[in-house]
């Protein structure tokens, strides 16, 4: 496995470019804290959803129009709203925007994205998209879903990783998956580099009826999980840890190649 350098740093005639996304939407707070976390690294550019789009997973747009629109939101930096999801924003801005980012950071999300959260993520899937185009990327999320949460700690956190990747790089094909407790920044305990929980969400849907007698179903339920590995994002996000998951766009479970290969389907 080879490390992607993020390159080039410090150069006068080209510095660092700094892509920022999410899926909360533009205006979230997180996406603010992100920006000023990252702004002392080099240029900024920031594409993001104009409205929330959380739970939106790696959802593209294709029977639809997509629209962008400038924004005059984060001082001195170019940012555009996107009418598509945080896919949709990264694939508008290298394919449109003609933006090609050294470094794409997704966040900071208004919750955690750990475990089998991941799947649904709008926030890792912009990070995703980036590595699917060769970007090295990250997604940074904080486990507090209140929209007026201090992000603070976070930022810092935040401030803190990119340093060490642009330093040291990060390895090819793979997204760093960063998941920040809620907690003050003297009260967290370090980090850890962890793997993805196995886990699930037992799921509840809550019947209600519409004002014209129709039924329709809000979606709830818990989060669960039998695993209790000392090395999982769970178990550190629990004992006030930030957890950094490695993952990557490759999804083959090459460990099933083996016991798959002696089925006989009789097709020759």
């Amino acid at each position: 496995m080879t490390t992607r350098k993020i390159l080039p740093v410090g150069s006068p005639d080209r510095p660092l470019h700094i892509l920022v996304c999410n899926d909360d939407g533009i205006t979230a707070h997180g996406i603010k804290n992100l920006v000023e976390a990252v702004r002392p690294y080099g240029q900024v550019s920031v594409v993001a959803p104009d409205s929330p789009q959380s739970g939106m997973g790696h959802a593209i747009s294709i029977g639809r129009p997509l629209r962008l629109t400038r924004e005059d939101i984060f001082t001195d930096i170019e940012a555009w709203s996107c009418s598509g999801t945080p896919a949709d924003c990264v694939k508008l801005a290298i394919g449109v925007l003609g933006l090609r980012p050294d470094l794409l950071v997704s966040g900071i999300n208004h919750g955690s994205n750990s475990s089998i959260s991941i799947f649904y993520s709008g926030t890792m899937s912009a990070a995703m998209e980036g590595a699917i185009e060769g970007i090295p990327s990250i997604g940074f999320s904080l486990c507090n879903f209140r929209m007026d949460a201090d992000f603070t700690a976070a930022r810092t956190v935040a401030s803190a990783i990119v340093g060490q990747a642009i330093a040291q790089g990060i390895p090819s094909h793979t997204v760093l998956n960063v998941n920040i407790p809620y907690l003050p920044l003297n009260q967290l305990k370090g980090m850890r580099i962890t793997r993805q929980s196995d886990g699930r969400f037992i799921e509840e849907f809550d019947r209600r009826v519409d004002p014209y007698g129709r039924d329709y179903y809000w979606l709830t339920g818990k989060f669960h999980t039998d695993d209790h590995g000392e090395d999982t994002d769970e178990w550190a996000l629990a004992h006030g840890y930030v957890s950094i998951c490695p993952a990557q766009v490759d999804i083959t479970a090459h460990y099933a190649m083996g016991d798959l290969n002696h089925w006989d389907l009789g097709l020759r």
